[in-house]
């Protein structure tokens, strides 16, 4: 047993000592492709980062800026800006004159308190939401063509609520839709993530026809699979998977289209 852990330690010092040479041998080859590799691997090792492209009028400032989405129809970059302000202070409420959404065009003046999420659908179609409401306008998400005009609407200007037929909406938080079918999906409730969320708040996802029509609800305010603390965005991969990402149960949850709990991810903290 004693020479067969001699020879096993003797074979593997000579082959570390043939190791060392090789490396030895090819160490100025492996510097001189370590730039090749690199660049194989990542596809822009060094990313040039080009500050200020995103112009606003004279005299405007940016404000909270969280939404950003890509046109698939040209390319072009839409996002909002909540009108030179941060959440609602300053916001678009104390601005109503300032248009929130920019496509470098720009349009929703007066129409948002606190734009949350957008998403752009397969036409070029913009999709916002609002997650604030004051006695007119909010707590609603609106659906713009191209142009700025407004083509939907979902939930009532002004009036929270979380009825079971999708009427009213409270806090939405995001909006997607599912191109080949063109349903809606909205998420709803953004202050579920509060230690004591106020009376009457949500967390539910709402599923609607490319027309606009209800067709279901599921989940509430909750730590337990299917429920959640602020649905707080949402995505659908390629198989048509919804993921959402539950920001107060700090994780990810995949339903398929009908609301059935598929997986959960856990391996994050507050996610948005």
């Amino acid at each position: 047993m004693q020479n067969r852990r001699i020879v096993s330690r003797a074979a593997g010092v000579a082959l570390l000592i043939l190791s060392l040479a090789a490396l030895g041998a090819g160490g100025a080859a492996a510097q001189e492709g370590s730039a090749d590799l690199v660049q194989r691997v990542l596809p822009n090792p060094n990313p040039e980062v080009e500050l200020h492209w995103a112009k606003l009028p004279d005299g405007r400032t940016w404000g909270s800026t969280a939404g950003v989405d890509i046109d698939p129809t040209d390319g072009h970059v839409w996002v909002y800006d909540r009108c030179g302000g941060f959440a609602l202070a300053g916001g678009c409420a104390a601005n109503p004159e300032l248009n929130p959404i920019l496509k470098y065009n720009r349009f929703g003046a007066g129409l948002f308190v606190l734009p949350h999420g957008i998403h752009v659908d397969d036409d070029g179609n913009v999709w916002v939401t609002d997650s604030q409401g004051n006695d007119e306008i909010g707590h609603q998400v609106i659906k713009f063509s191209p142009e700025g005009e407004v083509l939907m609407t979902l939930g009532v200007a002004g009036q929270p609520g979380d009825d079971p037929e999708g009427v009213h909406l409270n806090e939405p938080c995001d909006v997607i839709t599912w191109g080949p079918t063109g349903d809606i999906f909205v998420s709803d409730g953004h202050s579920g993530q509060n230690p004591d969320p106020p009376a009457g708040r949500t967390g539910r996802i709402l599923k609607y026809d490319r027309d606009g029509n209800f067709i279901k609800q599921w989940g509430e305010i909750g730590f337990r699979p299917g429920q959640f603390r602020t649905p707080h965005a949402m995505e659908f991969d390629s198989q048509g998977r919804l993921f959402v990402a539950d920001r107060g149960n700090h994780r990810i949850q995949i339903f398929d289209q009908e609301g059935e709990l598929l997986d959960i991810y856990t391996q994050f903290s507050r996610i948005s």
